[in-house]
């Protein structure tokens, strides 16, 4: 189990933050610009309002004191075309025409009266007349033949006509849009600018947990003396590293208190049993009857047996713990797959069984000699300990991308249904076993440890499959960084 951390950017979990800060950003700018360019409009056309009112009062005033004789037209017209000049920022057409700004003077009906603007004035009349009510405010208008709309304002005269004074759009349109471009400019320069600065952050940030989670990842059963980089900030980051220098201080010393038990334990343990065993075969060895020499055979076996079950039970131990320690060299399977069949091929031609290997080759791996020859010691022991007569035992061994397989299967009666689920697990042996439970578990373990794994089952055809994989030895690096696993249970 490795924990390979993706070194190139695009990997970088820093693309998903940068990519939804920037996203938040962005619609933040864009709500804000939307309510200044909002806020703009509605102040030009407040004031464009307040000057059409302003002049349009003025021109009915003027119209209202003027003398109603033939220079009543020139008059009021000449003050229309003053105030028409008073438009600020005001563009002219391409025909040099005042196309801006009208003024006109009509009844409810009939013709005009007054006209002041391009063209004739009768689709503004038109388009006037067209409307289903009267405001006193100003309002927007559209004219046929022009191409932006008017913004109106009207004042009732005392003889029943209307003066109304219309200013074009144009130059307001024309503001706003150029607002929109602008705003629409800053706001990618603005985003772009925020983008590129949460991406270097994060990046930053990101890059201390990386090489955090590096270091973590070297460590491994043989190297529990690393610790993982610190920094003097005193933040998120900065704890973490040292938290987890700590944890790692605990591990240590639960590792090493776990192997002086192992090791006083054993010690305890094996002394007397040795002392025994050595008591025992000094008795053996003098003149004794036939019928003594027997119990004093059986008590030596049962001696070893213990033995054995004491070894196996400490190496479990550790190796579920994580704590086994290895000595690791580069190992040929094909080779020691090879030596050990040659070693249990008489026993079992004895029983009556049969054994073949079919190997690609010579396949690598970095491991535990002393280890892994266990390993396939108790598969073979297994075999050798619970196969009928007649049967067949393969051991197949090939190699993919970057582990190594090991497949040993046999044409027996395969694994019993009830501890098929629950065969790597300590103690648990199938009915008619007399072992004590711990070889396929002690497997799993040093498999385990080594970054492999083992599975188990019975095969479709009959029989039972057990198939190991280990790294290769070009990627026994991984192996050694196996990252520390604390014991279930």
């Amino acid at each position: 189990m490795s924990s390979k951390v993706p070194d190139p950017i695009l990997h970088s979990a820093a693309w998903r933050i940068s990519l939804w800060a920037t996203l938040a950003f962005a619609i933040g700018t864009m709500l804000v610009f939307a309510m200044l360019h909002r806020f703009v409009a509605n102040d030009i056309q407040q004031r464009s309002d307040a000057w059409l009112s302003g002049e349009v009062a003025v021109l009915g005033d003027v119209a209202a004191r003027t003398p109603k004789d033939r220079l009543y037209g020139r008059v009021v017209r000449e003050v229309a075309e003053l105030a028409s000049r008073e438009v600020p920022d005001k563009t002219r057409s391409s025909s040099n025409e005042n196309d801006s700004v009208f003024f006109l003077q009509a009844g409810d009906d009939g013709p005009l009266k007054l006209w002041v603007g391009t063209g004739d004035g009768m689709p503004n009349l038109a388009a006037i007349r067209a409307r289903k009510f009267a405001s006193d405010v100003p309002y927007d208008l559209n004219v046929k033949g022009f191409n932006y709309p008017f913004r109106v304002a009207s004042v009732r005269l005392d003889d029943g006509s209307h003066i109304y004074l219309g200013l074009s759009e144009r130059d307001e349109l024309r503001v706003l849009r150029n607002l929109r471009i602008r705003f629409v400019c800053l706001w990618l320069l603005i985003v772009s600018f925020g983008a590129a600065i949460v991406f270097f952050v994060t990046r930053r940030m990101l890059g201390h947990v990386r090489d955090m989670t590096e270091a973590a990842s070297r460590i491994g059963q043989s190297d529990l003396s690393s610790r993982v980089p610190t920094s003097k900030r005193n933040d998120e980051v900065g704890h973490l590293a040292r938290t987890l220098n700590h944890m790692l201080d605990r591990i240590e010393n639960t590792v090493h208190q776990l192997h002086t038990i192992t090791d006083a334990l054993a010690h305890d343990l094996r002394s007397p049993l040795t002392a025994i065993r050595g008591k025992l075969e000094t008795t053996l060895s003098n003149d004794v009857r036939a019928d003594q020499a027997e119990p004093i055979v059986s008590a030596i076996d049962e001696l070893d047996r213990l033995t054995d079950f004491l070894n196996t039970s400490l190496d479990v131990a550790e190796a579920k713990a994580d704590a086994l320690r290895l000595s690791r060299t580069e190992i040929d399977l094909d080779e020691l797959v090879r030596g050990m069949v040659g070693l249990y091929e008489p026993s079992m031609s004895d029983k009556g069984l049969g054994v073949q290997v079919r190997s690609a080759g010579s396949v690598k791996v970095l491991a535990d000699a002393a280890l892994l020859h266990r390993v396939i010691s108790n598969l073979l022991d297994n075999e050798l300990k619970h196969l009928p007569a007649a049967c067949t035992v393969s051991l197949l061994l090939h190699a993919n991308e970057d582990m190594a397989i090991l497949i040993v299967e046999d044409d027996g009666p395969g694994f019993d249904i009830d501890v098929r689920r629950h065969l790597f697990e300590r103690r648990v042996r199938g009915r008619e076993s007399r072992g004590h439970g711990l070889g396929l578990a002690f497997v799993e373990a040093v498999v385990r440890v080594h970054g492999g794994s083992v599975t188990a089952d019975n095969c479709d055809e009959g029989g039972a499959r057990l198939s190991i994989t280990l790294p290769l030895w070009k990627a026994a690096p991984d192996a050694e960084s196996h990252p520390l696993v604390l014991a279930k249970g």
